[in-house]
C-alpha cells in the first residue's frame, strides 16, 4: 500500500493528502484513504495522521495494535474528562491488528479497522489485508484468519482469529443505540509517546498540533494505570483499569450488558455495581458459582470463570477474544484475592443475566 509517487517540475517528492469521506459509498481499498505512505517494515503515517497508544488497551488474542487518528484540516476534538472526546465530522480512527510470523522475526498485518465520523454518525469499516500484504479490502462480513506463531516463552499460539463484522462492532461501540469510539479517553491517552521528533505527552501533543482543544492543566487530567506495570499503580488500580478497557464498554449504563446492573467503568465506586457479591438469577452456564465477584476468592467468582473460558455463551468478552489472556486473568486473580471479605446472604443482590449480573 505505497502511495503513488508524484513529482512536480522541481523534482520535489509530493504525497497525496489523506482523502476523507463523510458519507458512503466508502472506498473498497484501504489505500484509497491515503492514511499511510508505506506499510513495510512498519506502517508509516501520512501527513496529519498521528499515532497514539493507550495506557491499558483492550486484549485481542495477543495481537500487536497500531492506532492512528486523522482529522480534517482546521478541525479539532473537544476535551472531556470522562468518556471519549467529541471528535469533528470527518475524523478517522484507524486500528491495525498484526501478529508475529514464525518466532517474531516479522509481522503479518491481519486487519485495519476504521471508525469514521460521517455526516450520519460513526461508521465501522473493517479492512482485511491480503496474503501478499499489498493492500486491505473492505469486508463487511470477514472470514476468520488462521494465526500461528511462537512467543518469547516458546508457547505456541495456533487458532482462528475472528474479525468482527461491521454489525458486531456495535456490540462494543454502541451505547444508547449510538455508535462512538471507546478507547481515546483522557485517562487512556494521558501518557508519553515516542514520536518521530521526540517523546511527548499524547494529550499535549494533540493540543500542540491542533487536534485537541480545552485541555486542562496537567494536575487536572485523569490517568489510568498500565495494567502490566506495577509502577503505574496498585493491584487494584491496574485491575480496575483492565476491566475498564476490556469489559466496561458493555458493562455500563446504556451498554449491551447495561441491563445487568454491573458497571465496570473505572469511575464506578460502588462495590455492588462492580459485581461484588452480586448473584445472577440465570447462572446455569456458570455451574455452581453464585456471585460475579467473591472478595478474597477468585475461584468462586463468575468473572474469573468467564475470562478463563473460550466456550461460546460463557467466555467474556463475547467478541474479539478467542484465546485466554493468561496474564490479565492472573492480575484479576491477584486483585480479587487481595479483597477482604467473602459474601454473606445479606450482602447478595440478584438480577437476571446472561453476562455478569
Amino acid at each position: 500500500m505505497l502511495s503513488v509517487c508524484l513529482f512536480g517540475s522541481c523534482g520535489r517528492f509530493l504525497r497525496p493528502d489523506v482523502e476523507g469521506h463523510i458519507e458512503g459509498p466508502f472506498p473498497r481499498k484501504l489505500s484509497a484513504w491515503h492514511l499511510f505512505t508505506a506499510h513495510s517494515p512498519a506502517l508509516k503515517p501520512n501527513r496529519g495522521v498521528i499515532p497514539y497508544d493507550l495506557n491499558t488497551p483492550l486484549f485481542s488474542d495477543y495481537s500487536d495494535k497500531y492506532r492512528f487518528v486523522w482529522m480534517p484540516p482546521g478541525t479539532s476534538a473537544h476535551y472531556r474528562d470522562d468518556g471519549p472526546f467529541e471528535f469533528p465530522v470527518g475524523t478517522v480512527l484507524a486500528k491495525t491488528f498484526a501478529f508475529p510470523v514464525g518466532e517474531r522475526s516479522a509481522e503479518k498485518l491481519i486487519e485495519t479497522r476504521l471508525l469514521v465520523h460521517s455526516k450520519a454518525g460513526w461508521v465501522a469499516l473493517p479492512y482485511v489485508w491480503d496474503e501478499k500484504q499489498s493492500d486491505a479490502t473492505l469486508q463487511l462480513v470477514p472470514d476468520p484468519v488462521r494465526v500461528k506463531w511462537t512467543d518469547a516463552s516458546a508457547r505456541l499460539h495456533d487458532f482462528n482469529y475472528v474479525i468482527p463484522n461491521a454489525n458486531e462492532c456495535r456490540q462494543c461501540h454502541e451505547n444508547q443505540k449510538v455508535l462512538f469510539p471507546i478507547g481515546p479517553k483522557a485517562r487512556n491517552l494521558n501518557r508519553n509517546f515516542a514520536y518521530e521528533d521526540g517523546v511527548e505527552n499524547q494529550l499535549e501533543h494533540w493540543a500542540r498540533v491542533g487536534y485537541l482543544r480545552g485541555l486542562p492543566a496537567t494536575a487536572a487530567r485523569p490517568r489510568a494505570a498500565k495494567w502490566d506495570d506495577p509502577g503505574s499503580g496498585s493491584v487494584t488500580d491496574r485491575a480496575r483499569a483492565y476491566l475498564d478497557n476490556n469489559c466496561a464498554h458493555c458493562h455500563q449504563p446504556g451498554g449491551q450488558a447495561g441491563y445487568t446492573g454491573v458497571d465496570l467503568r473505572l469511575t464506578q465506586a460502588d462495590p455492588g455495581h462492580q459485581g461484588f457479591c452480586k448473584s445472577p438469577n440465570s447462572a446455569g452456564p456458570v455451574g455452581a458459582l453464585r456471585y460475579d465477584v467473591v472478595p478474597g476468592r477468585p475461584d468462586e467468582s463468575i468473572l474469573i470463570f468467564r475470562l478463563e473460558s473460550t466456550a461460546p455463551k460463557i467466555s467474556m468478552p463475547a467478541l474479539g477474544r478467542d484465546v485466554v489472556h493468561a496474564e490479565g486473568v492472573k492480575l484479576l486473580r491477584q486483585w480479587i484475592k487481595s479483597l477482604p471479605g467473602g459474601c454473606s446472604d445479606t450482602q447478595t443482590r440478584s438480577q437476571p443475566s446472561r453476562h455478569l449480573g
